[in-house]
């Protein structure tokens, strides 16, 4: 099961040669997935209720059946593993991504965060990191949170 999931990342998920397709809008998912998973384990509590909010925000947003939802999870984790940084899922995400793609991607971003009920001051960093790096203004990335928050 490791060997597949490594040869899907060693074909897939690099941009080189990105074109559109399934496996393009695989590789943009797993992408995104890796940009939530990291949200939620930043603080060291992946918390079951972290983890359920993934799969239903993945499972609403790209329309996934559930085991689909939690093997892109399980190929985020390994792929964050295996990275250094984060740049690689948000250049592909800029790449593919338009403009408002990204600030939902941050509203989900947003929805991770507060699965807990709570701004931890290592997701304050960074959810403040990933915008940066999906070039989001600042009002951008407080807008998606309070649209989140109900108060927008």
């Amino acid at each position: 099961m490791i060997d597949k999931i490594k040869d899907f990342f060693n074909k897939n998920i690099s941009e080189e040669g990105l074109e559109a397709g399934p496996d393009a809008d695989r590789r943009i998912q797993v992408a995104a997935s890796a940009l939530l998973v990291e949200m939620a384990r930043v603080d060291d509590e992946f918390s079951e209720e972290e983890g359920e909010r993934i799969i239903s925000l993945l499972k609403k947003e790209f329309g996934l059946a559930d085991e689909v939802a939690q093997e892109l999870v399980e190929m985020a984790e390994l792929e964050l593993k295996a990275s250094v940084d984060l740049w690689q899922f948000t250049s592909l995400i800029n790449t593919n991504y338009s403009p408002d793609e990204k600030i939902k991607l941050m509203e989900l971003v947003w929805r991770v965060i507060y699965a807990d009920g709570k701004l931890d001051k290592h997701e304050d960093y960074l959810v403040k990191k990933i915008a940066n790096l999906l070039n989001l203004r600042h009002r951008e990335m407080i807008d998606a949170k309070l649209r989140v928050l109900g108060r927008k």
